[in-house]
Formats: C-alpha cells, sequence, structure tokens
C-alpha cells in the first residue's frame, strides 16, 4: 500500500520510470496534507484557554478534516488501481472483431472509473478547503499560516486532480458521462481560485497584524 510506505520511497516511485503512481496519486497526497494541516491548527486550538468559546466548533472541523485526510490516503491507491485496470484494458487481445469489441468496451469501462476517482478526489479537496477557512477564520493565530498552507496545497490538489478528469474523458466516447463528470467538476472548480486568495488573503493579514 502506497499510503503506508515512507515519504521518500514515495518521492523515489514518483520520480522513477514507471506512470504510477503519477499526478493523481501525487494530487491525493497533496489534499491529506491539507486535511493533516487543518487537523493540526484544529489540536493547537482545542483545550487553550483563549479559545474557549470555538472549542466546539474546532473539534468539529477536527473531525471532518480527519474524515477527510482518511478517505484522500485511500485515494492515492485508488489512484494507481484506476490507471492499472487503464493498462490492462488496453492490453486485451484484438486479433478479432469479437476480441476488438470486448478490449474496447473494457478501455471505455476503465477510463470512466479512472474519471471518477480524481473528481471523487477534487470534490473531497474543496472539503478540505472550506475546512481551512474556518481553521483560519476561529483557529490558534499563532499556527494559522498552517491554515493557509492547509487551502494552498488542498486548492493544488483540486486543480490537479482536475486534469486528470480532462485527460481520461477527452478518450471517452459516451459524450452524456462526459457532460455530467465535467459539470461536476466546474462546479468545483468554479470558486477555487478566489476562494482560496481569499483565505489566504485573511491569513496574511492575521500574520502581520498579529
Amino acid at each position: 500500500m502506497i499510503k503506508d510506505d515512507s515519504i521518500q520511497k514515495f518521492l523515489d516511485e514518483l520520480a522513477g520510470s514507471s506512470s504510477t503512481p503519477g499526478g493523481g496519486s501525487a494530487a491525493a497526497v497533496m489534499g491529506a496534507m491539507g486535511a493533516a494541516l487543518v487537523s493540526m491548527v484544529c489540536n493547537l486550538t482545542i483545550g487553550k484557554k483563549n479559545y474557549a468559546e470555538v472549542e466546539a466548533d474546532m473539534r468539529e472541523v477536527l473531525g471532518q478534516s480527519e474524515n477527510l485526510r482518511l478517505r484522500l490516503t485511500g485515494m492515492i491507491n485508488d489512484d494507481v488501481g484506476a490507471f492499472n485496470q487503464v493498462m490492462a484494458a488496453y492490453g486485451m487481445p484484438k486479433n478479432s472483431d469479437e476480441e476488438k469489441a470486448r478490449r474496447t468496451a473494457a478501455i471505455q469501462e476503465a477510463l470512466k472509473r479512472a474519471t471518477q476517482v480524481p473528481l471523487s478526489c477534487a470534490k473531497v479537496c474543496f472539503e478540505v478547503m472550506q475546512l481551512a477557512k474556518r481553521a483560519a477564520e476561529k483557529g490558534n493565530v499563532n499556527v494559522v499560516s498552517d491554515a493557509g498552507v492547509a487551502v494552498l496545497a488542498a486548492c493544488a490538489a483540486l486543480k490537479s486532480a482536475a486534469l486528470n478528469v480532462y485527460v481520461n474523458t477527452a478518450a471517452i466516447k459516451d459524450q452524456a458521462f462526459n457532460r455530467q463528470k465535467l459539470a461536476e467538476l466546474d462546479n468545483v472548480l468554479a470558486n477555487a481560485d478566489s476562494f482560496t486568495d481569499g483565505i489566504y488573503g485573511l491569513v496574511k493579514s492575521k500574520l502581520i497584524s498579529h
């Protein structure tokens, strides 16, 4: 399981000549890092006398961020599995018309799975961004910079996952499927940059005035 590897091993594999792990797994890792940073801000806020009034909210955010971190770490391997399924489908025999038809159907099915994984990743990353906003607004000001890093990591992960959606839908022939998935992606991407810029600005202003 890639998620159980050391950071060095993962980076070595990422840099290697194999196609997996690749950008999709990297996106999931970036998203998980964002969620972990949100959790850290919460953990360094909970139990602090000066933040007693936001403790309940921070405990709620912590529970959600840890759930998202778990989901994103699972997506590291999901992405590898989806890519391997696509490669296996392309490797199917194509000597007869029947074999060609089976191969084409398998490729299209595998590409749909390979689209759904990064789309799910993008959606979860946006949820991380929303939690980072709450952490930046109410969390311990001494670690507010980490909430800023969280939203930047999650936004980068979201947009990275989006690229993997685009590359797969480009090869899918089912246009109704493509329209639905790209519309879902557009909905997540719509305000991602402005949302991130807003949180970055909030964090920067707190750091300067602190």
